[in-house]
């Protein structure tokens, strides 16, 4: 059953980079770090040791900064990965082997033995290093069910205090998900952590599902950030696990414009206008009947209360407007409009709408009441 709480473990600055395209200079890293912290962020995965000294060098900068979120690093099961690791002095690694069939056999060349062998050789190493270990199953998705809990089985003999199951090619449901997440739950101590990609547009519901089922920890970018189509966007899974299921994170939502304005620019992705919870058109409005509900009361058309993540309600005219809208919007510059001219003014505002491809600004809504005014007078 789902946690009471969950702890987010965000990994912008290492799944989230290696978007295509994307780097992160050492000052943006820095800056992203102390964003996501100051938002309440308890984990981070912060990069790729084994990468190079100037990745080594970036991650050190990050752990000097004593910041109050504990940091992971990422590396494969092998020595080179480990001791670089071991060496950027963060208490944490998530050690990465393939535990589906077909990357056993077509990437590694090994078999099912060889890999739980592994598992046990470097999760000890890890912990004789210092460190503590995640285990990180790619591609558990398709790997076998029963294999998945000799895996498991054999990460928490050797030691290891969590398994990441990883949906490396975004290839689930939240029905297979919640499936997949309670069979390990059910069989294990060790705290289980979900790694959710949006091949399929479903990494968000993929992430709530493996709450729902007991998952602990689950991995984020912020503006859902990954390869491909990327992973499990911060903003949505931590407002949807606040909304939707009263599960707390420790995570203060009002940060998201702030965060994700932060990472757009040093990703050079910009954000949708429709992307939940931070695109800058999901809180605006145009539409008469929703803008004279919300005119009313903001709960006849509210599911997420903007406040709640740092935002507004934003009433714009457009094509779809109503009178409600274009008083609302005329009392704002400090002209109180009868109904009948409202209703005047509006066939103004659409006509510009249709042509302009945009909403007026308050330089045309003063010329159409000019326009307008003289007309209402003499139909009147």
């Amino acid at each position: 059953m789902a946690q009471s709480s969950v702890v987010v473990n965000d990994t912008t600055l290492r799944d989230g980079e290696q978007t295509a395209g994307v780097t992160f200079t050492a000052e943006e890293r820095i800056t992203i770090a102390r964003a996501l912290a100051a938002a309440g962020v308890k984990e981070m995965e912060v990069g790729i040791p084994v990468m190079g000294p100037e990745e080594r060098d970036n991650i050190m900068a990050i752990a000097s900064l004593g910041l109050p979120s504990s940091l992971m690093v990422w590396g494969r099961m092998s020595e080179p990965d480990l001791a670089a690791a071991a060496s950027c002095g963060v208490p944490r690694v998530n050690l990465s082997i393939p535990v589906s069939d077909i990357q056993i056999r077509h990437k590694l060349g090994r078999d099912r033995e060889w890999v739980l062998d592994t598992i046990g050789y470097f999760v000890r190493r890890a912990q004789d290093l210092g460190m503590e270990v995640c285990v990180g199953g790619e591609d558990s998705s398709r790997a076998d069910a029963d294999f998945l809990l000799r895996v498991l089985e054999a990460a928490e003999t050797a030691g290891a205090r969590r398994f990441r199951f990883a949906d490396t090619l975004g290839l689930m449901d939240p029905f297979s998900t919640y499936k997949r997440i309670d069979q390990l739950r059910q069989a294990s101590d060790l705290e289980l952590e979900m790694h959710a990609h949006n091949d399929l547009g479903m990494a968000t519901a993929n992430t709530l599902a493996a709450v729902l089922a007991g998952a602990s920890h689950i991995n984020t970018t912020v503006n859902g950030l990954g390869e491909r189509a990327g992973n499990a966007a911060l903003e949505e899974s931590i407002t949807a696990m606040h909304q939707l299921y009263n599960i707390e994170t420790g995570i203060d939502s009002r940060h998201f414009p702030e965060i994700s304005r932060l990472v757009s620019i040093a990703s050079g992705r910009p954000i949708p206008v429709n992307k939940s919870i931070v695109g800058e058109a999901v809180f605006t409005h145009e539409a008469g009947i929703h803008v004279d509900g919300l005119i009313k009361n903001p709960l006849n058309y509210q599911g997420v209360a903007p406040e709640s993540v740092g935002r507004t309600h934003t009433l714009v005219l457009g094509k779809h407007s109503g009178s409600s809208a274009v008083k609302h919007a005329y009392a704002g510059i400090g002209i109180a409009l009868t109904e009948f001219e409202a209703k005047a003014i509006l066939a103004r505002i659409r006509e510009h709408a249709v042509s302009t491809k945009r909403t007026p600004n308050a330089d045309d809504l003063e010329r159409f009441y000019l326009e307008a005014m003289p007309r209402a007078s003499i139909q009147s």
